[in-house]
């Protein structure tokens, strides 16, 4: 049996807590073992090599070098990484190493809680199969982003509230490799709702199973 484990923390305005329990049940369902944590020491854990998926949910906060190292060189090695939103693309934000990992950080959200439009840029990709374009409620992400990741939906900034920024076609799902390992994040999922919004579930699901490692 495959074996994932979420480690989960930082700031509470995201529900890191709730958003677990969520990838918990998803990946128990679809046949994981899963391990949880609350402390980034988890990452600083040899045994994290022998996994499959690693999901973080930490927000902001800090992680220790050796910790870092670790957990990049697991993924470099062929773990798994996925998450979600400032879980993963706002999490240690004084660790360049985490973010080369990663494939974007956040640095924005103009006009904070808004609606605006997910808009599907590779619809044959097996994680966006069947979904189409769809309207979205939440903090549009606006990222500083690797040129070398493999775009699955954008969305474009109007200009509303940062007049700057009209016309920016922003990745907003995307996967990518790290060494042997597969990365996939989503920057929607603000709050734990959100995953009752079908379209942002369904992507968040196929993608965290795409970036795991096989048997």
């Amino acid at each position: 049996m495959r074996e994932a484990m979420i480690v989960w923390g930082g700031w509470e305005g995201h529900d890191p807590e709730k958003c677990a329990t969520i990838y918990r049940r998803w990946l128990h369902e679809d046949g994981f073992s899963v391990r949880m944590e609350t402390e980034t020491a988890a990452f600083a854990d040899p045994d994290i090599h022998k996994l499959s998926l690693i999901v973080p949910i930490f927000t902001m906060s800090k992680i220790e070098k050796d910790e870092a190292v670790n957990l990049c060189k697991a993924v470099e090695n062929g773990v798994g990484l996925a998450g979600h939103h400032g879980g993963m693309s706002d999490a240690f934000r004084d660790n360049v190493d985490y973010q080369f990992m990663v494939g974007g950080q956040w640095v924005a959200h103009p006009g904070d809680i808004i609606d605006y439009e997910v808009n599907v840029t590779k619809a044959d990709d097996p994680i966006m199969q069947g979904i189409k374009d769809f309207a979205y409620h939440s903090e549009q992400y606006y990222m500083h982003v690797d040129p070398s990741n493999e775009v699955l939906a954008t969305t474009t900034f109007s200009g509303e509230h940062a007049p700057w920024t009209r016309g920016v076609v922003m990745p907003v799902v995307w996967k990518r490799q790290y060494g042997l390992g597969r990365v996939f994040h989503s920057t929607l999922g603000h709050v734990a709702d959100e995953f009752d919004v079908p379209e942002m579930a369904t992507i968040q699901r196929r993608g965290i199973n795409w970036a795991a490692r096989e048997e």
